[in-house]
């Protein structure tokens, strides 16, 4: 009977244990991580501020030297492109200065975002944070940046007010709205616009890093890329050019043929949602949902990335 048991068992099939299942590609922990990473506020919040004070540190005046530096590059160039662009300073200066405050954020973000991983390799490999901590760090810090550098815009604004407050034009020559020109509203209750206009900005640069930072981190020949082409970018979004020139009375009015093409530059809409309601220029309900569709489908493939690549980047840097 012992023997007849034992061949029984010798030719019953053997069941053979299912192979272990790994849960780190996932989009659960892929939003576990960027979760996580919110929750560490205290850590990327001091971290972000320990870099400004670390660059200016035994300064005088501290981070007060970017708000400076940007003061002098849009006074300089605000005297010179008004009288290239033929346009009053009283209405060109405002919109030269914030477009040079939001395009240092916008290049700060692309420019430090590709290096996010690749400057943080010792706390990557030492300290068991989640990876999204990271990107909130270049973000809080430019956002830093950004606060200085809106103390310039306060002070344009208090003495250009009586010239933004009702009708003008960035077409004609004194400032003033006429008959046959493109005219901005003015400042209005819309500024207050600027607001979710940044939280979107903001939410677009967390994509953003974490996207080109995976990217950057596995081919070290991207941030070269990308940094040759902000420049270009810069000079192809009307920062310190207006678009009202193109437009209706403008003094290049005959080349409104090239709005189809600005149109199609994802950075103009970018722009236009934060700076348009803080000197109370028009814009349209076509820049917000450009940007918010920008927004959807940046952040899925930032997601996707992070699913796939998250548990690399450690072994990468």
């Amino acid at each position: 009977m012992h023997a007849t048991s034992t061949v029984q068992a010798a030719n019953s099939p053997v069941a053979t244990p299912a192979p272990p299942t790994s849960d780190s590609k996932t989009f659960a922990r892929a939003f576990a991580d960027i979760k996580a990473g919110f929750k560490a506020r205290e850590l990327w919040g001091h971290l972000g501020w320990q870099d400004i004070k670390q660059r200016y540190r035994r300064s005088v005046i501290g981070p007060f030297w970017i708000t400076i530096s940007q003061a002098v590059i849009a006074l300089g160039l605000g005297l010179l492109y008004s009288q290239l662009f033929n346009t009053p300073i009283q209405v060109f200066l405002p919109y030269l200065s914030t477009g040079f405050i939001l395009w240092g954020f916008i290049s700060g973000c692309l420019a430090e975002g590709m290096e996010t991983f690749i400057a943080n390799e010792g706390l990557i490999k030492q300290l068991p944070a989640p990876l999204s901590v990271y990107m909130l760090r270049t973000v809080w810090r430019q956002s830093l940046l950004l606060a200085h550098n809106m103390i310039v815009y306060v002070a344009v604004l208090a003495i250009f007010f009586t010239s933004l407050d009702n009708q003008y034009s960035l077409g004609s020559k004194d400032g003033l709205c006429a008959a046959g020109l493109y005219c901005h509203p003015g400042l209005s209750w819309t500024v207050l616009l600027a607001i979710p206009g940044f939280l979107l900005l903001a939410l677009n640069a967390g994509w953003v890093t974490l996207l080109l930072g995976i990217i950057s981190t596995r081919f070290r020949d991207i941030p070269q890329v990308i940094n040759s082409l902000i420049q270009l970018l810069f000079y192809a979004t009307p920062i310190v050019w207006p678009v009202d020139q193109l437009l209706a009375g403008g003094a290049r009015a005959n080349a409104s043929w090239a709005l189809p093409i600005i149109q199609l530059n994802p950075l103009y809409h970018f722009m236009q949602v934060v700076r348009a309601p803080l000197i109370g220029q028009s814009f349209t309900p076509g820049n917000w949902i450009v940007v918010g569709g920008i927004t959807i489908v940046g952040w899925a493939l930032a997601l996707v990335a992070m699913r796939n690549y998250r548990a690399r980047v450690s072994y990468w840097v």
